[in-house]
């Protein structure tokens, strides 16, 4: 593994501590610093910190939306086939 990408492990290790509601509170703040373009480091900042408090609302909802549907697969098994005849039934 190279340098960088151990850097970004370490980064992307560092932001999954991060609690969302802590994020989700600097979220307008950060919007507005990248709404707000300037040529400085501090304009910068906010877009890279806007972008990674986005991914961790992302990363929750998409791991939020697959526990669901799995426990709602744990709830509702598909039934299973009985041998013998096929289960068909007339389309018209």
């Amino acid at each position: 593994m190279s340098k960088l990408e151990e850097s970004l492990n370490r980064i992307a290790e560092n932001i999954l501590c991060l609690d969302e509601a802590s994020l989700t509170s600097l979220w307008e703040k950060y919007k507005t610093g990248m709404e707000n373009f300037s040529f400085t480091p501090e304009w910068e900042k906010s877009v890279v910190i806007f972008s990674m408090i986005n991914a961790i609302r992302v990363k929750n909802t998409i791991f939020n939306e697959q526990m669901l549907k799995m426990k709602t697969a744990e709830e509702n098994p598909v039934p299973k086939r009985k041998t013998g005849k096929p289960n068909l039934r007339l389309v018209k």
